[in-house]
């Protein structure tokens, strides 16, 4: 039986956040709403909710604060949304973890968009049957069918939607220099006009997780005015 996903919208905008949830339950998804950080908890441990949409300029804990907070124990997709529409707090909002970004105002229908393609990445990114079921190098492996990321002691590390798609995408194409543009394609297919700073975020991020020393990093290495080149030798399983 098909169950339609459950969008949490966190936003203190009553007039907003009623707005959203309408489109959104029109077009086949499930909503619900908390006006700050205490109501998204509560709602977080009553039921299964597959997305967040974030406001950044909330009352008490704000966007940022949320987003960093559930990082630390979840890889539960994110969008950020924010009055602002500056590049830095773009930046700012995808080191702390989130998925995509939307500044305000925005239309409903690019926010469904971008909805519809952070759960397609989520649940099957190339839209095709599984044909590689792991990705090892170094004692790492990324299982592509469970979704994990599991450094050589067989620790799971917790990685983002975004996070796991750069790295598959690395690992398929690695020992090739990927262009920032060639990673977009890759991992999002230009979906929804894709911010192109988020690859550089992203690579930073997977750096800190998987690099001896990630300001000297060896296994991702920045090729000047090319783009990204993963060094490692992969297997496929």
């Amino acid at each position: 039986m098909h169950v339609s996903p459950l969008i949490l919208i966190v936003e203190d905008d009553r007039e907003i956040s009623a707005l959203v949830a309408r489109y959104l339950m029109q077009n086949d998804m499930r909503c619900a709403t908390a006006a700050d950080g205490r109501q998204m908890d509560r709602l977080l441990r009553a039921d299964r909710v597959d997305l967040i949409v974030l406001d950044l300029n909330l009352p008490g804990e704000d966007g940022l604060a949320i987003c960093r907070r559930l990082r630390l124990s979840s890889a539960l997709p994110i969008i950020m949304l924010t009055a602002r529409g500056e590049d830095v707090d773009r930046i700012i909002g995808l080191e702390m973890g989130a998925d995509d970004y939307l500044a305000k105002p925005f239309n409903p229908r690019e926010l469904l968009a971008r909805i519809r393609a952070v759960l397609r990445r989520r649940d099957n990114p190339h839209g095709i049957v599984e044909e590689v079921s792991a990705f090892t190098f170094l004692g790492w492996r990324l299982d592509a069918a469970a979704r994990r990321l599991s450094n050589p002691d067989g620790v799971r590390i917790a990685v983002t939607g975004a996070e796991f798609e750069l790295l598959r995408a690395l690992c398929e194409h690695a020992g090739r220099v990927l262009s920032r543009d060639t990673l977009l394609d890759l991992t999002q297919g230009r979906a929804a006009a894709p911010f192109e700073r988020s690859i550089d975020v992203l690579i930073s991020r997977l750096r800190q997780k998987i690099e001896r020393d990630p300001r000297d990093p060896d296994i991702i290495r920045t090729i000047r005015s090319s783009g990204y080149l993963f060094t490692p030798a992969v297997q496929r399983q």
